[in-house]
């Protein structure tokens, strides 16, 4: 305590200070401590919180000292000798005084300090109490507090974790996962939709708590949750007793599951009734004011999230059975290939897109191929592939060169007054020849796998997407030629399959090439294996894959055709050509004869790039009858006919059709429309195929 110098002994008039009768009415005692004469006077009240009687007591701060712990007198010695020190008017303390039966008590202590005109404080009059039942109050109060503040985030943390539930499935799986639950008390839930006036039960609590009959009830039936969704009003069930009375019939199947309370609540969505959960306890007896506003609270959030989910599956119902109308029921046949075509669902948006797949039969034994994908997820998505799929079909059928089919497919995008645009890439095979013609409409490059099993990225020149190109005026897209040998394979996929968030697609692309490489020999095996691949990492797109795999003993019966545009001043245009008409020849039986054909037909294609000005258009076929005829074709734009002519003094133009008609069986020109078309044709033998 406070130590003060030895003196005359002189306490103040007033000493010791009177209690107000308020303070012993809430067991407050008082003292008034003389700091000139050490003396300090404590009424009863006071006294007893010390366990003293008033005669132990001599007046003297020591006395109590006995009472008082050491660290705990030594914390508020400095506590009082600091608001001495430091001109506090007050200073209040919790302490623990040592009682007569040994135990420690928490009291509280608050002193009023006197000072005299110099600031020197003189006296000190305060009060203390026994502060073990506050403290208890207290603790009690924190201990609820903090309850109550755990069931809040358990609310608050279950409505976060529903926002993204996408199914009823995923809604489920949030409250029957999430410690939530354990927090709130209870054990298990159940819950049913109402579907059609009736309540369809989605899940079915504790093991062992089904009771038969009850997957489908009507509303009307005497089960606490037809009671929630009839009334609109949660059921909230205290006791066991009040479980069996209740609801008998349900309590004999479920009695013995050691149920002590249940809470069913109304899941209400736009002011109708969309089902009832159920909250089972089995530790638990009654539901206080708080517990019940915290249940409905989360009834009501966990409504609004089963909601969504609802819309959301009927949306995704909606988009699939729009997406398997419009891509193809089935892939046709194709003799010469063997072709698999998978499409996966994306895991995440609207669970549908605009991926598509399409295999086309072509005149003359050709095939057309597609993949695609039109931006978005969703149902619109799904409708604008479904037209575009469908144009470019139309295009293919028609005839039209590849480059021609993905231009006006570009231009009916831009027309349909959509703001979506596509990628795409077609490819045009003769499976006879093996000659491929690809076109790219800013899609991922495709693939080949060899005949080893080995593949490789096939980089294929391209334009812009289907609809940018038309809207930008930029409809060129470059044809790339390539000749597949038996046993290889064209691998083609929508970006799904190589593009993950925060992965580099160069990383994508050399990992499918990985699983192509080491993936089953079968198409349709590893189709399944590349989807499944997409399964594993969680895949947050939609996948489309199709396969296209030459086989090397097939033979058409009748001759096949192929086709190539060549605009002015496109090297690689004119090359395509020529591999072209090279593989034709070497497919066709004319292989005795390929060194006259492709230059015959070399001489026609730079005679129409040279006197006109316009594309040159450039097919190869085959003609049956009495003699089987080699045709090579040249179309061009200008009505304007050749002459044949004898050379020139140099001797360097002006023999281009006379080289052609020395070399050909026969050659001829015929109108076509605006144009011409400039053709020689030469015998090749029967039975006569070698394929590559």
């Amino acid at each position: 305590m406070v130590d003060r110098a030895a003196g005359p002994l002189s306490l103040p008039e007033d000493w010791p200070a009177r209690s107000d009768i308020s303070l012993s009415l809430n067991r407050m005692g008082t003292f008034d401590w003389d700091l000139d004469s050490g003396l300090m006077h404590m009424d009863r009240p006071a006294l007893g919180v010390f366990d003293l009687r008033p005669e132990e007591y001599d007046g003297r701060p020591d006395t109590l000292a006995a009472r008082v712990p050491g660290d705990e007198g030594t914390r508020l010695d400095a506590l009082i000798r600091q608001a001495v020190d430091d001109g506090s008017d007050n200073y209040g303390a919790y302490f623990k005084v040592r009682r007569r039966d040994g135990s420690l008590r928490w009291s509280h202590t608050q002193g009023s300090l006197r000072r005299d005109d110099e600031g020197r404080p003189y006296r000190i009059i305060g009060i203390v109490r026994d502060a073990a039942q506050e403290l208890a109050d207290s603790a009690a109060r924190l201990e609820l507090d903090a309850a109550r503040r755990v069931r809040t985030s358990v609310v608050e943390g279950t409505t976060a974790a529903l926002a993204h539930a996408r199914t009823v499935l995923d809604v489920i799986n949030v409250l029957k996962e999430s410690s939530g639950l354990a927090h709130l008390g209870a054990s298990s839930v159940v819950m049913g939709l109402v579907e059609s006036g009736r309540i369809h039960l989605v899940a079915e609590g504790p093991e062992g708590s089904f009771v038969p009959g009850t997957r489908v009830t009507r509303i009307d039936d005497r089960y606490p949750m037809s009671d929630a969704v009839r009334t609109l009003s949660p059921c909230f069930i205290d006791s066991a007793e009040d479980f069996a009375a209740g609801y008998p019939e349900l309590w004999r199947h479920i009695g013995a599951l050691g149920i002590t309370a249940a809470a069913y609540l109304p899941l209400i969505a736009q002011g109708r009734p969309i089902g009832a959960i159920g909250l089972l306890y089995g530790d638990k007896s009654g539901f206080s004011g708080e517990d019940r506003n915290l249940l409905v609270a989360l009834g009501s959030s966990i409504a609004q999230s089963l909601q969504r989910a609802m819309l959301f599956e009927q949306e995704h119902d909606l988009a699939e059975g729009l997406q398997q109308a419009m891509l193809p029921r089935r892939i046709p046949q194709v003799p010469g290939a063997q072709i698999a075509v998978r499409y996966r669902s994306a895991r995440l948006g609207r669970d549908i897109g605009g991926d598509w797949y399409d295999v086309i039969p072509l005149p003359g034994g050709r095939i057309g191929a597609v993949i695609g994908d039109v931006q978005g997820h969703d149902t619109h998505a799904a409708a604008v592939m479904g037209q575009l799929r469908i144009v470019l079909r139309a295009y293919a059928a028609e005839g039209h060169e590849p480059a021609t089919v993905m231009a006006r497919a570009s231009s009916f995008l831009q027309e349909l007054d959509t703001d979506r645009f596509a990628t795409c890439i077609y490819a045009e095979a003769d499976l006879t020849t093996g000659v491929v013609q690809l076109v790219r409409a800013g899609h991922v490059d495709p693939m080949l796998r060899d005949t080893d099993g080995s593949s490789r990225r096939l980089p294929v020149p391209g334009g812009m997407p289907l609809g940018l190109s038309a809207l930008f005026g930029t409809l060129e897209y470059p044809v790339k030629t390539l000749e597949l040998d038996p046993g290889q394979a064209l691998v083609m996929y929508t970006d799904g399959l190589v593009e993950r968030p925060g992965a580099d697609l160069d990383d994508g692309l050399l990992e499918l090439a990985e699983l192509v490489r080491t993936g089953p020999h079968d198409l349709q095996a590893l189709a399944d294996r590349l989807c499944a691949v997409v399964d594993e990492r969680g895949g947050e797109d939609d996948v489309a894959v199709l396969l296209l795999r030459r086989r090397g003993a097939y033979v058409p019966q009748s001759g096949g055709r192929l086709q190539q545009r060549v605009p002015p001043g496109d090297p690689q245009a004119l090359r395509s050509a020529r591999q072209m008409i090279r593989a034709a020849v070497g497919a066709w039986g004319g292989r005795e004869r390929s060194d006259d054909i492709e230059l015959a037909a070399d001489e026609l294609i730079t005679n129409a790039l040279v006197h006109t000005s316009g594309d040159a258009v450039v097919v190869v076929r085959v003609v049956t009858g009495a003699q089987r005829r080699l045709r090579v074709e040249v179309e061009d734009g200008s009505s304007a006919l050749p002459r044949r002519r004898e050379a020139g003094g140099s001797g360097v133009s002006g023999r281009g059709l006379v080289l052609v008609g020395s070399l050909a069986e026969s050659w001829g020109v015929e109108s076509r429309g605006s144009g011409k078309c400039v053709w020689c044709e030469f015998v090749v033998p029967r039975g006569s195929h070698h394929l590559r």
